[in-house]
């Protein structure tokens, strides 16, 4: 029967990693050393803060004699839907010291400018509270803190055209908006690369990814849908998302030509408000 993966499960899972170790008299600097994993991933494991993938829950059982223990009972092989569906990705975006992304209409949560994250915030359904709707933005913007920091996480950005295209909030919060993610890129903060409309079909067409990496852990992939989302851990399915994601941006728009493309859209922008202000 399949395990559930739930903060339970892992936990659970964990706690029987723990023991078993223990068991053999093993710290989990010796257990790493021989089952080639870094410790730091164990005890993650053992916290039930992350999972093994199957070859590392395979070389577990070897190691501890636990007769296909760990294989058997690692939740969720394939994937796991999020009830709150962005929580755990959003910590595991904090952790990160790369993220590649793509997105198609929205600009990402993490580069958003208050204007622009206030007025997606207001238009969801049902309608939120202002009190709500403020709080929300208050985390979303906490979010944007993880670019204060020069060299970490490493941010790709590849962007659809259609989220320059996109008007949220009318011409002044859309220049605005561009300019923010225009000054980031501009200053080497976050490389852009716009997938234009005329580079037609391609290989994310099926929605947005955003893949994690880390200084010790293995990476994750996160695909979002409509009031749902995934985290994988798996690696096999990682690396396809990862090529995936690196066949796209074969379609885009290099560095420069992308800021290039923003700043005249913004500048656009720039003269619609100014028209609405002065008509």
């Amino acid at each position: 029967m399949a395990i559930e993966d739930t903060p339970l499960t892992r936990k659970q899972y964990g706690q029987e990693l723990k023991r078993r170790r223990e068991a053999a008299g093993l710290t989990q600097e010796e257990l790493s050393q021989r089952v080639v994993m870094s410790r730091t991933h164990i005890a993650h494991i053992e916290a039930g803060r992350r999972r093994p993938d199957v070859e590392d829950a395979r070389r577990l059982d070897r190691e501890l004699g636990t007769d296909g223990f760990f294989e058997r009972f690692l939740p969720a092989l394939d994937g796991r839907s999020v009830a709150e569906h962005f929580a755990e990705a959003a910590e595991l975006e904090r952790q990160a010291v790369a993220i590649k992304e793509y997105t198609t209409i929205l600009v990402p949560g993490f580069l958003q400018t208050p204007g622009y994250a206030r007025e997606v915030l207001s238009s969801g359904h049902p309608a939120k509270s202002d009190e709500r709707r403020d709080s929300l933005l208050s985390t979303r913007l906490e979010r944007a803190r993880i670019l204060d920091d020069f060299d970490s996480p490493k941010v790709t950005l590849l962007l659809g055209e259609a989220a320059l295209r996109q008007v949220i909030g009318g011409p002044e919060v859309m220049c605005g908006q561009l300019r923010h993610i225009l000054e980031l890129g501009e200053r080497r903060r976050v490389r852009v690369h716009v997938l234009p409309f005329m580079a037609g079909a391609h290989a994310l067409l099926e929605g947005p990814v955003k893949l994690m990496w880390f200084e010790e852990l293995p990476p994750v992939a996160y695909v979002e849908g409509l009031k749902s989302g995934r985290i994988w851990e798996v690696q096999g399915t990682v690396r396809e998302l990862e090529d995936v994601y690196d066949h796209a941006l074969g379609d885009a728009l290099s560095h420069r030509k992308s800021l290039e493309l923003i700043r005249s859209v913004a500048e656009d922008y720039e003269h619609d408000a100014r028209r609405e202000q002065h008509p």
